[in-house]
């Protein structure tokens, strides 16, 4: 691993609360070392099925929400959550990309917050459109709320309060906005003190060498997010090897009928002995530190040992085989595709160089 940080798994979770926002841009991730830092950062994976979900509270009770879930939920597991830890505001909401099971909650969530909460921030977009009933939802939330709408690029930095917590972004590349959804969406990279942490959204292989490419050993991580909820189209051996992460963190559920996460990338972090935690396995999974040690505090008790869980997933894939094959039914698995397929216009959006971009 890159550097031995301390982990410490623990039971129970945790309680915290909001407030920011513009983007700064720069170049490349430039840190030049550790800087000093106080208090902690929490980085809470809430359980949201086959959907992604990602809350950061800063040392300065700003949050930030990466993604909000699957559209089928409305964003209730999402908001439910929140209330439950007195967040009423969100200062920075991302949307990795545009696919249903990333902002599936983003309208309500924005309309929750602006209309019983204290507001939205800022909104932080790849800037790929996806012509779908979903993402017109989206931006007709941000329409009518009136909150600020940033395209972000590499070398963005949120504007979060001091404390030397540094988010840049790292994805997509400046100007290739009409790209793939997956491979230019959001790519998110944290560093606290002696502690980082790197998401991906469903980044696929050629996005994540571009970031080899790019980056190199700066990828280094200490946490990270497996990429596309721990499919084999995402955390590649290149990839990994430049993240060489202590924890990796899965977001799906524990009968995926995607299979996810896949038996490769099960196995290839057994091989890097990769401390891996699986929402369908441990629920809601928090990750705190003060910038030296971290904690991890898990919903439900589990072995982190991903070749444990790689067993647990064939048992489990097993016993759901099982009653379908008795029964002369297919156990193959699908999912039709979740929305219409509209195109969606919302107006004027504002790019992180604060330029108006009609959609």
């Amino acid at each position: 691993m890159r550097r031995e940080l301390l982990v410490v798994a623990v039971a129970g979770l945790l309680v915290v609360a909001g407030c920011s926002s513009a983007i700064d841009g720069s170049d490349g991730i430039e840190r030049e070392g550790a800087a000093d830092v106080s208090g902690t950062l929490e980085l809470h994976h809430i359980d949201v099925g086959q959907a992604d979900s990602t809350l950061i509270v800063t040392p300065s009770n700003e949050t930030i929400l990466i993604d909000t879930g699957d559209y089928r939920d409305d964003g209730q597991a999402v908001i439910d959550y929140l209330e439950a830890h007195d967040i009423d505001r969100i200062d920075h909401l991302i949307a990795t990309h545009g696919h249903a099971d990333h902002i599936g909650g983003h309208p309500e969530l924005i309309e929750h917050f602006e209309e019983t909460g204290d507001g939205i921030g800022a909104i932080y977009d790849s800037g790929v459109p996806h012509p779908t009933a979903t993402y017109e939802h989206y931006l007709d939330a941000v329409e009518a709320y009136n909150v600020s709408f940033y395209e972000v690029v590499a070398g963005d930095r949120l504007p979060v309060a001091g404390d030397g917590l540094e988010a840049t972004v790292l994805n997509p590349p400046d100007g290739d906005a009409s790209g793939d959804i997956d491979t230019n969406g959001v790519v998110l990279s944290l560093a606290f003190g002696d502690f980082s942490y790197l998401t991906t959204g469903d980044l696929d292989a050629s996005g994540e060498q571009r970031l080899v490419e790019t980056y190199g050993d700066d990828l280094a991580s200490d946490a990270y997010q497996a990429g596309h909820h721990g499919s084999s189209t995402s955390s590649n051996a290149p990839f990994l090897d430049r993240v060489d992460p202590d924890i990796a963190v899965v977001s799906s559920p524990v009968d995926s009928r995607y299979g996810h996460p896949h038996d490769e990338v099960l196995a290839a972090f057994a091989d890097r002995g990769i401390e891996t935690y699986w929402t369908g396995v441990h629920g809601d999974i928090v990750v705190t530190t003060n910038g030296t040690a971290a904690s991890v505090a898990t919903e439900r008790n589990a072995s982190t040992d991903p070749a444990t869980l790689l067993e647990r997933k064939h048992a489990i894939e097993s016993a759901l085989v099982a009653p379908l094959a008795h029964s002369g039914l297919s156990a193959a698995r699908g999912l039709p595709t979740p929305d219409s397929g509209r195109s969606s216009v919302a107006g004027a959006v504002v790019r992180a160089s604060g330029e108006g971009v009609a959609r």
